[in-house]
């Protein structure tokens, strides 16, 4: 799990910091999301599988990041220690995130085998993976007094 960057006081930032910082976390979240799938394919996963295909898996990437952006502003300005609310809540949302994929497994979704949704779940947890620290360094997160 990727850690959350150390500050004694809050930070502001500028909305060119915090734009950069997600453009950097939707960029990052599309090239692993984009390995992951390329993987998931050279290993047998079914190509109708349509959340392995493009740009699907990317779209759905940059709407988790513009959302876990939201969440952290949000979290950022309300929290006490927004630190510690996020140190619980990205790790609960994103396990919470895998329930959907494992349904997929029961609910008859074309292509829909363990390969390809473990491959969806590795997406998930890889997209929190490079958001995190993105959003960290366009948001930084400080401690109220």
């Amino acid at each position: 799990m990727t850690t959350l960057q150390q500050t004694s006081t809050p930070t502001t930032t500028t909305a060119g910091r915090v734009a950069t910082g997600i453009a950097a976390a939707i960029a990052a979240a599309a090239v692993v999301t984009t390995a992951v799938a390329l993987a998931a394919g050279a290993l047998g996963a079914s190509s109708e599988f349509a959340p392995l295909q493009a740009p699907g898996y990317v779209v759905a990437g940059a709407i988790g990041v513009v959302a876990g952006a939201v969440g952290w502003a949000v979290v950022r300005r309300r929290a006490r220690d927004p630190r510690a609310v996020l140190r619980w809540l990205v790790p609960t949302v994103v396990a919470v995130s895998l329930v959907p994929d494992a349904l997929l497994l029961v609910t008859g979704e074309p292509g829909a085998d363990a390969l390809g949704v473990g491959a969806l779940m590795v997406m998930h947890v890889l997209v929190a993976a490079v958001a995190v620290p993105a959003l960290a360094w366009g948001m930084p997160l400080g401690r109220r007094g």
